[in-house]
């Protein structure tokens, strides 16, 4: 899938784009099914709200599901980013965001590049974000809310806030977004299942709570310029991946292609150090509290074990697993 001129234009004012019912009900529906699988897991990845209990975001689904790692390798979400970046892209993150029906929390205003910059090294805005809606998303169940225009602005400080939900995030105060809002205004992209957006990572964006009985879920796809990988290994590569093989897009129907294999996911299985820090994704599945708890321990052990003995590994990795 190609860019024509005057959507290339169009992201260059705007800082995104924005496609209806690119995949079709069917696409939806298979990655629709996989969801509550994934949510359901407790590992490390799935991030939950402030109850303990609510999915907030899964990271890195695309190194254990096969529909989730077809997806992260579609031609439609990966070649329009090759196309405008100009280079192969590479995983910097991929997240299943959900906004639970009633329960949902809040994503306060921020730019991705920001958080990018500050926590993982990244140089330059050579990446992006390619996100596609699992569920519709309408005025009621927290729709993405963007400023256009305001990826211009370029990099804009932030503070690191570690309270307002159970996600630590880079955010900006609100004289800089009222200012923002008062040049570019605010959207909210609205539609089906299967809608897509590709949005610059220093579009300035947020969503509100979902207090409707609807539902949330959208996919995230953060695609980074190989030559403009992460610097830093801070937080845990299930977040900011460390491995910089370019993606290599599949055929526009693998989502319905059970010949197709896109595990494991490339070079992802090379990270042994990582796993036996106990940052990396775990391979376990809790059926229930005890085994999670019983799997925690064998964690907390394996990590205590290898903090005594000298590596390379960054003493900031554990810190960040705290914090996530």
């Amino acid at each position: 899938m190609r860019l024509t001129d005057g959507q290339l234009e169009q992201f260059e004012r705007d800082g995104y784009l924005f496609f209806p019912a690119l995949f079709s009900a069917e696409e939806m529906r298979v990655l629709r099914e996989e969801v509550p699988r994934i949510y359901d897991e407790f590992r490390p990845e799935v991030i939950r709200e402030r109850d303990g209990v609510t999915p907030r975001t899964s990271f890195a689904a695309h190194t254990y599901s096969e529909v989730f790692a077809r997806l992260a390798r579609h031609p439609r979400m990966v070649e329009p980013v090759e196309q405008y970046l100009g280079e192969p892209v590479y995983m910097h993150q991929f997240k299943i965001n959900g906004k639970r029906a009633f329960d949902g929390d809040v994503w306060q205003w921020h730019q991705d590049f920001g958080t990018w910059s500050n926590d993982d090294g990244m140089p330059a805005p050579r990446a992006m974000n390619v996100a596609i809606f699992i569920d519709e998303v309408n005025e009621f169940n927290g729709p993405l809310y963007f400023i256009p225009g305001s990826h211009r602005a370029g990099a804009i400080p932030a503070a690191h806030d570690l309270s307002t939900t159970s996600y630590p995030l880079w955010t900006l105060d609100h004289a800089k977004v009222g200012e923002l809002v008062g040049q570019g205004g605010i959207v909210a992209p609205k539609g089906p299942p299967g809608s897509m957006l590709m949005f610059h990572g220093c579009l300035v964006h947020g969503s509100p709570p979902n207090m409707s009985p609807w539902h949330r879920v959208i996919v995230y796809l953060s695609l980074c310029a190989v030559s403009n990988h992460i610097r830093k290994a801070r937080r845990p590569p299930w977040i900011a991946h460390r491995n910089f093989t370019p993606v290599r897009p599949l055929s526009d129907d693998c989502l319905f292609r059970s010949d197709l294999k896109a595990l494991p996911w490339p070079g992802h299985e090379i990270d042994e150090e990582a796993l036996r820090r106990g940052d990396g994704p775990n391979s376990w599945t809790a059926a229930s509290a005890g085994q999670a708890a019983s799997a925690g321990k064998t964690a907390s052990a394996g990590q205590a074990a290898s903090a005594g003995r000298a590596s390379s590994a960054d003493p900031a990795d554990a810190r960040e697993v705290a914090t996530a």
